[in-house]
């Protein structure tokens, strides 16, 4: 591994990113042709927070945080710290002070393929972190890894720029180049969800308007009348 800093990697529009996290995670997943999850493991610390943001990626080794200290330089607004290890850990990495320190630098989130402590104070502070673990177990400052440069993360590839958008549903990235595209069908998506919703309050039924009733002959879905059945 290289042990590198890359400085001022171009970032995807911000306004733009933040349209995306207008419309969360699962609208924008959907949208994206349910591409980009970060999977199941990276959850909130606590619930109720919803950002989006450009990433600044971080690459440590297990158990060491020498490298979030050096990522912090290169935070600004509207960034995202994104931290991977190069093999597992849940070790808490991160906590209250990390964060004060990147709320001065304006920005709006963590998430971390490993352990965060200090949850209750990160909490009262209102900084959101998406984490695979929660530990209250320390950390060394020793080992050099390298900041903004391509990670892999939740079966995601993530590049220093790329939008990165979190809420109570998980995390998903989407590719700096492809951001105006994610905008565009996050927001089609969005339309065409509320159409449903208001045929859904009107008592419309998603058999009919998803057009499934007529398929599920072919699926070999009868039905039966009770009766019927308690005969067999």
């Amino acid at each position: 591994m290289r042990t590198i800093v890359v400085t001022d990697p171009p970032r995807a529009d911000l306004a733009q990113v933040g349209a995306l996290g207008e419309h969360g995670v699962a609208t924008v997943h959907e949208a994206m042709g349910r591409t980009g999850c970060l999977g199941p493991s990276l959850r909130p610390v606590h619930l109720g927070s919803r950002i989006a943001g450009t990433a600044v990626t971080v690459l440590s080794w297990p158990g060491d945080n020498l490298m979030i200290h050096v990522a912090v330089e290169q935070c600004r607004p509207g960034d995202v710290l994104v931290v991977a290890t190069t093999s597992p850990s849940t070790d808490g990495m991160f906590g209250e002070l990390f964060a004060t320190a990147l709320q001065h630098r304006g920005v709006r989130g963590l998430v971390i393929d490993a352990g965060v402590r200090d949850v209750a104070d990160l909490h009262r502070i209102g900084f959101p972190v998406w984490s695979a673990a929660v530990s209250a177990q320390g950390t060394v400052k020793a080992t050099p890894g390298a900041v903004n440069v391509p990670i892999a993360l939740g079966g995601q590839t993530i590049r220093p720029g790329d939008a990165i958008v979190a809420d109570d549903d998980g995390v998903m990235r989407v590719a700096r180049q492809d951001v105006p595209r994610a905008v565009t069908a996050a927001r089609a998506r969005a339309e065409k969800e509320e159409a449903t919703r208001a045929a859904f309050r009107e008592g419309q039924l998603g058999l009919d308007r998803y057009g499934l009733r007529d398929r599920l002959p072919g699926m070999g879905i009868e039905y039966v009348p009770y009766e019927e059945y308690e005969e067999t």
